[in-house]
């Protein structure tokens, strides 16, 4: 093959792949003329920077503030606008007073009404929430103004659901499941939301069947800028999934669409998920959606949209949305199979393949598949090992992160064109065996366990006209082969980013399989280069410039600061205090504290939660401040048939954010909070004793009730917060450096009261 079309061949590839992420995101334009009955991303970004002023969690001052600015700007849409207000505890144990904003578009028919759903609360108690979820309440507002100027009534009605709490356990969309009298009438939902700041915005389907109408009725729909795949369908339902969505689902049987992105995973519930950090085109992208989608289902009938079938389904350009039943996946498998055999049989009858070569083709297949897998699988590991500040970021995601993506993947290109320039004497399609039996056991695989990512057999068929190509022809034209290898880029290139975006670094394993995967695919072009080597040496380097351009902005800084966290914690039973913290790598901040790495005491880490079940790392004796602690009352303590029934009243003696109730091992047969009972669900499957998290909005007091056997002891520990500490008058705590911020997923810049109480047998 001459020096020319290599160049070329190479240059198209590295264009096929840039444009498998380009078709993803529409492009915004900074102050671009829209009409009226367009959306508007400006005008959205109006929403956007009103909304994420300022914190506004349940329980904080700007809630309110911002919950009185959604229902103005519905209600100057002409919108008759009504709040719903209540407790509730949702699945998580999690008791708040729950505020949701609700409207309503008549329509011109009597069927299924579509609900339009975001959610207004941030999460506490740092977070500025412009991405999760000031966007999708925008995206809504924007969205539902541009409707409204076409002046065209739809068949169905249209509900707008701005629900709140749902940072605390989907308390919003579970008051008005469980209580609003318009649920009966909702026929699909479509909610927006956000896991980053950046990125495209991933459609993900919540339904208690199949997705065959739902999908077909979305293709119907023809959203300019689809992404969605069964496979991330698959993984999701297997996934304990956790948005407002689900509570429909799971409780009410209406299924419906997310519609979210998780790009910039490191902004998500902090400090910094700001205005300024939203992209422009991933809230463009959210408005490509609602309108179209908007348009489509408040004219369709609603009430045929379950069905017991699924489809695989996915992206691709030009196409936009692929679809086909998954009754055609064993059939797809075995006809590629079939004719693999038969082209096996053409290939050693030609005498273009022999058995010795075959069988050393799967060399260069099962070492660079070991070496890249092996390099994927402890890339984390050994990137905080190198870097141990990044252990604090708990999104497991780097501002750099995406320069980690390109690195590896880029060894896994070196490690490809190495082992493949070490075997080049063997002729094409002898090499091309081995990968294809690699793929088919994978499509065979994920044909019976994971049938949602069935349509990776659409490439190998490629793979087999250029397996006969070289099989009939000794010189193939490069171009036609390049062709044949644009299905695997298209569909296959945005998974080397996906999973370690979505997942964490910890799952870079993941981008580096794909792109040796993605290698073999491309096999029948590659192979025909001469250069393999020198192509092996300039991926190194390009992987070796990669990590150093990581390495120079490991570091943190204003845009890019470190997480870090600081606790009081005061046991009020021994009268004894200490500083807690969850970093690893201690900030100059929190090292004023933390003076000596102390052991942790056993009893809060077993206790206390967080996200992810994140401990603390070290404490420091504290100085003693005079912290009110709560009034615990014992109103009733009877037993009855060997049931013992105790009624308690906690009332806080200064200003809380939130009280935490931990039980020793003990079966709680009956609890309720407030009149909020709790689920026998829940009850049963508790997490580390964990009763209840009281977020404290407009109630001082907690009643708890509960039921548990006579015969048990039981020990309650009371954990009250409050978010404080920087400025409450008792300390003197200074404020963060410019490179600093609150730790998310954790409790954080807290003045916490310990308090046990026991109830013996």
């Amino acid at each position: 093959m001459k020096k020319t079309p290599t160049v070329l061949t190479l240059l198209l590839i590295i264009l096929a792949t840039y444009w498998s992420f380009r078709v993803l995101l529409p492009q915004y334009t900074e102050g671009e003329t829209v009409a009226e009955t367009q959306f508007s991303t400006d005008r959205a970004l109006v929403h956007v920077k009103e909304i994420s002023k300022e914190p506004h969690g349940v329980g904080f001052p700007a809630h309110t503030t911002v919950r009185n600015y959604i229902t103005e700007q519905l209600r100057s849409l002409g919108l008759e606008t009504t709040l719903q207000e209540g407790y509730t505890a949702g699945d998580w144990g999690n008791l708040s007073k729950a505020e949701n904003i609700l409207a309503r578009i008549k329509g011109t028919e009597s069927g299924k009404a579509l609900l339009l759903l975001s959610h207004y609360d941030s999460n506490p108690h740092s977070s500025l929430g412009a991405s999760d979820a000031a966007s999708g309440v925008a995206t809504i507002i924007e969205g539902i103004r541009a409707f409204l100027k076409t002046n065209t009534p739809p068949k169905n009605d249209i509900i707008i659901l701005i629900s709140d709490a749902e940072e605390l356990g989907l308390n919003g969309a579970d008051l008005f499941v469980d209580k609003h009298e318009w649920l009966k009438d909702v026929g699909l939902v479509l909610n927006f939301e956000a896991r980053g700041s950046g990125g495209p915005s991933y459609m993900l389907m919540e339904t208690n069947r199949g997705n065959s109408r739902l999908i077909s009725e979305f293709i119907a729909a023809k959203p300019d800028y689809p992404v969605a795949n069964s496979l991330a369908y698959s993984i999701y339902k297997m996934l304990p999934n956790d948005t407002d969505l689900t509570v429909f689902r799971e409780d009410g049987d209406v299924e419906g669409f997310n519609f979210a992105f998780i790009d910039d995973h490191f902004d998500y519930h902090t400090q910094i998920d700001n205005y300024e950090r939203l992209d422009r085109n991933t809230l463009a992208h959210q408005g490509s959606y609602l309108m179209p989608l908007l348009k489509h289902f408040s004219n369709t009938d609603l009430t045929n949209l379950k069905s017991l079938d699924d489809n695989v389904y996915f992206n691709v350009p030009f196409f936009k949305m692929v679809s086909y039943p998954f009754s055609w996946i064993m059939p797809m498998l075995i006809f590629a199979i079939l004719i693999f055999i038969l082209l096996l049989i053409l290939g050693f009858k030609k005498k273009v393949l022999n058995a010795k070569d075959v069988f050393k083709g799967f060399l260069p297949v099962l070492l660079t598949l070991v070496v890249n897998g092996i390099v994927g699988y402890y890339s984390w590991q050994f990137l905080k090992w190198v870097y141990p500040g990044y252990t604090d970021i708990l999104h497991d995601f780097t501002y750099n992160g995406h320069a980690y993506i390109f690195a590896f993947a880029l060894f896994s290109l070196s490690t490809c064109f190495y082992a493949y320039y070490r075997f080049r004497v063997i002729k094409t399609a002898n090499l091309l065996v081995a990968p294809f039996i690699i793929w088919i056991i994978i499509c065979g695989l994920v044909a019976v366990y994971l049938k949602g990512a069935a349509f990776f057999i659409v490439p190998l068929y490629s793979f087999l006209v250029a397996f006969y190509v070289h099989i009939n022809q000794k010189n193939p034209d490069p171009f036609l082969l390049l062709f044949l290898g644009i299905p695997a880029l298209f569909i296959f290139a945005p998974f080397v980013q996906m999973f370690p975006v979505g997942l964490g670094l910890k799952m870079m394993v993941a981008s580096t399989l794909f792109t040796t995967l993605i290698f073999f695919l491309l096999l029948p072009l590659i192979s025909k280069y001469r250069k393999k080597g020198a192509l092996a040496f300039l991926s190194f380097l390009l992987f070796a410039g990669f990590m150093v351009s990581a390495h120079m902005d490991s570091g943190f800084t204003k845009d890019k600061p470190k997480p870090t966290s600081l606790l009081y914690v005061l046991n009020a039973d021994d009268n004894t205090a200490m500083w807690a913290t969850y970093e690893h790598k201690l900030s100059d901040w929190t090292a004023q504290y933390i003076i000596d790495k102390l052991g942790v005491p056993p009893q809060i880490n077993e206790t206390i939660s967080s996200k992810y079940g994140t401990d603390f790392t070290y404490t420091y004796e504290a100085p003693l401040k005079n912290i009110p602690k709560p009034t615990i009352e014992v109103q009733l303590d009877t037993v009855i048939n060997n049931v013992r029934s105790i009624r308690l009243c906690i009332t806080p003696n200064r200003p809380i954010n939130r009280l935490e109730v931990f039980t020793n091992p003990v079966d709680i047969l009956k609890a309720d909070v407030n009149g909020i009972q709790l689920s026998h669900h829940f009850l049963q499957n508790r997490n580390s004793g964990r009763l209840i998290t009281n977020y404290i909005s407009d109630k001082n007091f907690t009643d708890i009730n509960l039921e548990f056997p006579a015969d048990s002891p039981l020990e309650l520990t009371f954990y009250e917060a409050s978010n404080d500490l920087l400025n409450n008058e008792l300390f003197s705590i200074p404020e963060r450096r410019e490179d600093q911020i609150p730790m998310p997923f954790v409790l954080n810049d807290a003045i916490v009261t310990v308090q046990k109480l026991k109830f013996g047998q």
